[in-house]
């Protein structure tokens, strides 16, 4: 498995995977897909994208880094991962992590935050405490399930 930055001929494969994720409705706060011209306009408007690519150059995963805010909190960073969902389980998320954090230093990022963890992302939530991310706190009913009923968020941050 490598992690690297995207490429034109990656985008049906990176557009694929975010679409299953916002299909999902449980992890991401997206509820438009993206598409052939937004998904290109998405992916080149981050700080970083990135994919894991395994050994027949197949994506199997992705990364977005962009800033978390402007001006005087410019330095602080937020990220969003995918996983093909017939990957899920390999490993395949901490290794896009652990490129993030390597790459959001490179950035000149200070702080890598996450803003809305949905509190039932138990995998997530616990890769991220193994990680050395540490939960500021939880907001309650912050996540519209796909369902429509509500869930806690938990917000976490890592210094980098």
């Amino acid at each position: 498995m490598i992690i690297r930055a995207y490429e034109k001929n990656d985008l049906k494969s990176m557009i694929q995977i975010w679409n299953e994720v916002v299909e999902e409705g449980i992890a991401f706060p997206q509820e438009e897909f993206l598409n052939e011209k937004t998904g290109s306009e998405f992916f080149a408007s981050q700080t970083y994208s990135a994919v894991a690519v395994d050994e027949n150059n197949e994506v199997c995963g992705l990364y977005i880094l962009h800033p978390n805010n402007i001006g005087r909190c410019g330095h602080i960073c937020n990220a969003s991962y995918a996983v093909s969902s017939e990957l899920r389980g390999k490993h395949i998320g901490e290794k896009l992590i652990l490129d993030c954090l390597n790459q959001a230093k490179k950035h000149g990022f200070k702080i890598l935050q996450f803003n809305a963890v949905v509190e039932s992302n138990i995998h997530a939530r616990h890769l991220y405490k193994r990680l050395g991310f540490m939960q500021l706190g939880t907001i309650p009913n912050g996540f519209r399930m796909k369902d429509g009923h509500f869930e806690n968020i938990c917000v976490y941050y890592h210094e980098l």
